[in-house]
């Protein structure tokens, strides 16, 4: 009797359509939390920027969240949203997504130099137009990079409310463990990774798209490091 294999491909190819259904809830239920943070962050992380009375008292309030075991966040929330619901799992998710996005938010519009900003006055913007047209562009890395890194954790979280009844692939792991039978969760394991990097590689081509002058910046030096060697050399 020969020994049982790690993955067992067979396994796979039989459940490749409750498995991709799986990866399907699990990404639902982890990018809208960040939609809903990021609708959230921004006005809060804007009223921050302005009022340094207000960063500290919002940011303390999402980070206490933040510090709470999920798991624990999810069984106290049962008896309002009902076990085996998305809502269970998403609800303490906006959180934790709103305690990265609202730091990145305040940091993104602290990096826009104080020259743009009187540049932009003394051209004769609103402070709505400022806002839209200066301050907000400038600071889109630093919003993405946090954006990044919620959607990253957000998709890795969710598999936790598998323990509720709804984990999206989760229900991989504890299926696997159960029943001691490894391929559930190495596909679980794996599908959760591409997941993962795909959300965070379409961040990273749309911080491209919408930062096209960082690319043109990159370039231009990388173009002009050549050309002091060049002349240094010469010399």
């Amino acid at each position: 009797m020969g020994e049982e294999p790690l993955v067992r491909w067979d396994w796979i190819g039989r459940n490749w359509p409750e498995i991709l259904e799986l990866a399907a809830d699990n990404l639902v239920m982890a990018l809208v939390p960040v939609a809903v943070a990021l609708l959230a962050a921004l006005p809060l992380g804007l009223a921050g920027a302005r009022w340094r009375w207000f960063y500290q008292p919002t940011v303390g309030v999402v980070n206490v969240v933040y510090s709470l075991p999920s798991l624990a966040v999810f069984i106290v929330l049962i008896p309002v949203t009902g076990l085996a619901t998305r809502t269970t799992v998403m609800v303490p998710l906006v959180f934790y997504a709103m305690a990265v996005l609202i730091p990145a938010v305040v940091d993104g519009l602290a990096s826009v130099p104080d020259h743009v900003r009187q540049s932009a006055v003394a051209m004769g913007f609103t402070p709505l137009r400022r806002l839209l047209g200066v301050e907000l562009p400038i600071a889109v890395p630093v919003v993405l990079a946090g954006l990044r890194v919620a959607t990253v954790s957000s998709i890795s979280l969710v598999s936790v409310g598998a323990l509720v009844g709804r984990g999206g692939l989760g229900y991989l792991f504890i299926d696997g463990w159960q029943r001691q039978f490894p391929t559930p969760i190495i596909a679980g394991i794996v599908l959760v990774v591409l997941l993962a990097g795909l959300a965070d590689l379409l961040l990273v081509l749309a911080q491209r798209w919408l930062t096209p002058w960082s690319a043109a910046r990159v370039a231009a030096r990388a173009q002009a490091r050549p050309a002091a060697g060049e002349r240094k050399g010469a010399a």
